[in-house]
């Protein structure tokens, strides 16, 4: 089991504020953007998008950098060129999920506790890939999440939703030579985030995959099948393209579902190519679909 998880370094990619328990009391803003206000921007953006495709235009299969129902997304890019960094410099302020080898049981992240974690037990597997279907052996899956009630163990996370003491959320595994890893672990709650008034993230569980170092790192969200935030998120809407979107969401699998202990999830990475899975490139943007 991990011994140094450090949970304050765990990303996540929208905190919330302190909570303010008088807030649902007070009358509200006329100048808070709502979230009709949100989903007819999100709407014109789609359907300038669809009209795009019609006029022969490429599809877009990556998010947009710049994607402004996403308030904060002008902030979360570069707008400046790129300079060198010391990958050596770079690895010592990446997170680590632990400093040892990778033990099977790393995989299980509702046995990291004394008691049971709270909450719908699920079990996620899959496979890394490449563009041509080949299994990717030996890669490390690192995963991070909220917990059932939608709260991530967290210095910034404030919303008033109850920390499970028997869940820390991270887990980690190696893929093996026929590129699969699994997961059981606990389903995570939406929560809310500052986007705009009533703005809520659909539940979701973030994946990182290493390579040979630490600058060898990609990072994306899997997401459950048939959430009705879906349409209604910015984050998960900032991929323009309908068929990459559906490449983010798992599918229910009962051949891997275990009677009476977890629903099964089946989702699969792949890495290059035109049907590759998205990945939060955020330092090359759309550069990096020709690596």
């Amino acid at each position: 089991m991990p011994q140094d998880i450090n949970t304050q370094q765990l990303e996540t990619d929208e905190f919330v504020p302190a909570a303010e328990p008088h807030a649902a009391r007070l009358p509200l803003d006329r100048a808070i953007e709502t979230q009709a206000d949100l989903s007819a921007e999100i709407s014109a953006l789609g359907e300038a998008y669809a009209r795009a495709l019609k006029d022969g235009g490429p599809a877009e299969t990556q998010p947009r950098l710049d994607y402004a129902p996403y308030r904060s997304s002008i902030l979360r890019h570069p707008t400046k060129s790129l300079h060198h960094a010391d990958p050596e410099t770079i690895e010592l302020y990446s997170p680590a999920f632990g400093h040892q080898d990778v033990h099977a049981l790393e995989a299980d992240l509702t046995i990291q506790h004394n008691g049971e974690p709270q909450g719908e037990r699920i079990i996620v597997a899959g496979k890394v890939l490449d563009g041509d279907g080949r299994p990717v052996a030996g890669q490390l899956v690192e995963i991070w999440q909220a917990n059932s009630s939608g709260r991530y163990i967290h210095k910034r996370d404030q919303h008033p939703a109850p920390l499970d003491p028997n869940f820390t959320g991270v887990g980690r595994c190696i893929t093996g030579p026929d590129g699969s890893y699994r997961f059981t672990t606990i389903k995570p709650g939406a929560y809310p985030w500052k986007n705009h008034l009533n703005a809520w993230r659909p539940a979701h569980i973030h994946f990182s995959m290493f390579g040979t170092e630490f600058t060898q790192r990609i990072v994306t969200q899997m997401y459950f099948p048939g959430d009705q935030l879906f349409p209604l998120d910015p984050i998960y809407q900032s991929i323009v393209d309908q068929d990459a979107r559906d490449r983010l969401v798992a599918t229910y699998d009962h051949d891997l579902t275990e009677p009476e202990w977890a629903l099964g999830y089946n989702w699969d990475i792949v890495l290059t190519g035109s049907k590759r899975t998205w990945t939060e490139n955020e330092a090359l943007g759309a550069a990096g679909d020709e690596e």
